[in-house]
């Protein structure tokens, strides 16, 4: 059964494009002048070849993420960084080595050639640390960019993986936090924390092994000052800052989530008048990001400070003892100088270390943010041994279905339904019946707790999901457009679509009229989501995309509840293009959608209280029949039960 005939976009009214002009809005254009001066940064633009980006819904890196983990892969790489490191660092501190060698066998030997030499080896050490210093910068930044990219890659495809059920249960500027600021704060871990660390840590050893053959007794007591007083500082400031850290990335969600939840509703906030208390609670919100930023500076505070102070007391103290030696001939003039030299740079890494942990244990509580996200399974899983999907047919089955979205919460009950090959059905009923979860279930967008859903008999939790979604088209109740032109949207379901397979969509759902007023045809750009579009529009923007991919199973979920009834009219037009010769199921919100489908299911309580054609369910005079009655006399139509 069809859904009208002939073709036609919207010939009645201005649609929103000739609204805009008349209003003097651009139709999301850029100026003339802003094409030429994208065309030459373009130009500019090295060519970079088409990523070779593996994706499955049943095969990916299961293994708990940790920084040992994620670094595993790259272990030969770092260890060569640590080479680099180890030299660089040998060769920045022979000056005060070979300071003490200046002064007791040249200047206090009157030698002049010791002191020429001496010099030039301080030149030579110096160049050959910048050198090796630029090689190390150079390779770890790069290794700490493909560190960066082949995470970033892992958290989104892990995204992509996930289902319906995980985006309604997180919100979006949750998701945005692990996407941006947490992996940010790893990108500065990566690039400069973990190298600088090691760098800390080998000249830390280094000052120690130079300490140890100038004067074993200064460094045992440099060592005896040192190093309990910092460890019981850093077993402290570990246990305060990753629970100040987490609290920080915490708030930093719930600013997100707040900014990315107003930005979408600001016409909402707009017409109800609550900027002012939206206002109110993002202050409150961002106040409390305030007062965990506060505590992990404190804890900042007393642990920076503190280290500062034992090294200048520890100073202090070796002088001293140094001093006593000095003059007793236990210790050269030399020796002392180079050990207060080493001491003052063995304090420098202590202090850097201080600031390292601290950008660590930021880093620390993005990797436990994230370890979270990425062990998180998709609650809709492929099966290993999952099959391929052959063509469909386009034969459904639900076989005693349960299904709930929360536990103890049944939305559908004991449903049983058949759809047979190339029939339109309509799903009617009250809102929250359930017809809409019986979409999407047969979509696979969730799994039923109870029972088996069949498509040509292939149990949709043993194919292959890639396969299967590519040969359903789904049209929602508000289709969503992504930020391009009218082109991008359309072949959004087929990338590879050629210009003559986009023309035929656009003409068959009537698209045509619309696109012939526009400045740039299909390559018009849409303001994000359509916002420079009418409703209509986007809906036939949405059923072109759905046309284009030639779908054997259609589902429109309300694909005209939103719409005035000009527009449900032209959308009733292409549809018939649409679901001509493939099975589809309709949501419907109008008994006018409803009666031109070949069969009807009412749908409520979550059960099916009747099904079949309009005329018979009208003769039954049950629960369809009374819709039905309600519509008609709405409408000012005479109600036939006959």
């Amino acid at each position: 059964m069809g859904f009208g005939g002939g073709m036609g976009g919207f010939s009645i009214g201005p649609s929103s494009v000739q609204a805009n002009a008349e209003a003097g809005l651009p139709f999301a254009e850029l100026p003339d002048d802003f094409h030429e001066r994208i065309e030459k940064v373009t130009e500019k633009e090295p060519e970079h070849p088409d990523p070779q980006i593996s994706f499955s819904h049943s095969k990916w890196d299961r293994s708990p993420f940790t920084l040992k983990t994620f670094l595993s892969s790259h272990s030969l790489m770092l260890c060569f960084a640590l080479l680099l490191v180890v030299l660089e660092s040998g060769l920045q501190h022979l000056g005060p080595l070979l300071t003490q060698i200046a002064i007791d066998d040249g200047v206090a030997s009157k030698n002049t050639q010791v002191l020429i030499a001496t010099c030039i080896c301080y030149v030579i050490s110096i160049a050959l640390s910048a050198g090796i210093s630029f090689a190390r910068t150079s390779f770890t930044g790069r290794l700490g960019e493909k560190l960066v990219y082949k995470l970033r890659i892992r958290v989104f495809s892990h995204l992509q993986r996930q289902s319906f059920s995980f985006f309604t249960n997180e919100k979006a500027g949750v998701l945005m936090t692990r996407m941006t600021s947490d992996i940010e704060s790893l990108t500065v871990l990566f690039q400069e924390g973990l190298v600088n660390f090691a760098v800390q840590i080998v000249t830390l050893l280094v000052i120690t092994i130079y300490l140890i053959v100038l004067n074993p007794y200064l460094a045992f007591i440099t060592l005896l000052l040192v190093v309990p007083i910092n460890i019981l500082l850093t077993l402290w400031f570990r246990k305060v800052s990753i629970f100040g850290y987490l609290n920080v990335r915490d708030k930093i969600a719930e600013i997100l989530s707040n900014l990315s939840e107003s930005l979408a509703g600001m016409r909402v906030i707009t017409a109800f008048n609550q900027r002012k208390n939206r206002s109110k609670l993002h202050d409150e919100i961002t106040v409390a990001h305030f007062e965990a930023n506060v505590f992990t500076g404190r804890a900042q505070a007393i642990f920076g400070p503190g280290t500062e102070a034992v090294g200048i007391v520890t100073q202090a103290i070796v002088l001293l003892i140094g001093g006593r030696m000095v003059l007793n001939g236990d210790l050269s003039i030399g020796e002392l100088t180079a050990f207060i030299l080493f001491l003052t740079s063995f304090f420098a890494p202590i202090q850097s270390l201080v600031q390292l942990y601290n950008q660590y244990q930021q880093g620390s509580a993005s990797i436990e943010k994230l370890r979270g996200l990425l062990s998180t399974a998709p609650t809709v899983p492929e099966k290993n041994e999952a099959v391929k999907m052959p063509k469909v047919v386009g034969h459904v089955e639900l076989k005693s279905i349960d299904f709930s979205y929360e536990i103890n919460k049944p939305v559908l009950k004991d449903v049983s339904l058949m759809v047979q090959s190339g029939e339109v059905l309509a799903l009617v009923g009250p809102t929250g019946a359930g017809k809409s979860t019986i979409a999407k279930l047969i979509s696979r967008f969730y799994d039923p707790d109870k029972g088996e859903i069949l498509v040509d008999g292939y149990d949709l939790r043993d194919v292959q999901l890639e396969s299967l979604r590519k040969q359903i088209a789904v049209v929602p109740q508000e289709p969503f457009l992504f930020n391009g032109s009218i082109k991008e949207n359309v072949i959004f379901a087929r990338p590879d679509a050629n210009e003559k397979d986009i023309e035929k969509a656009c003409d068959a759902v009537g698209l045509t009229d619309l696109i012939s007023r526009l400045p740039n045809g299909v390559d018009s750009a849409i303001h994000e989501r359509g916002a420079s579009l009418s409703a209509g529009e986007r809906q036939l923007l949405a059923l072109a995309r759905a046309f284009l991919c030639q779908p054997r199973l259609l589902i429109l979920d309300e694909a005209t509840s939103n719409l005035d009834l000009l527009s449900e009219s032209s959308i009733e037009k292409a549809l018939d293009n649409l679901l001509e010769d493939r099975t589809s199921i309709i949501v419907a919100h109008r008994i006018a959608t409803a009666m031109r489908a070949d069969r009807i299911a009412v749908v409520d309580n979550g059960s099916i209280l009747e099904i079949g054609t309009h005329e018979e369910l009208v003769r039954l005079n049950g629960k369809y029949a009374t819709m039905y009655e309600t519509w008609a006399q709405q409408g000012g139509m005479e109600f036939d039960p006959q």
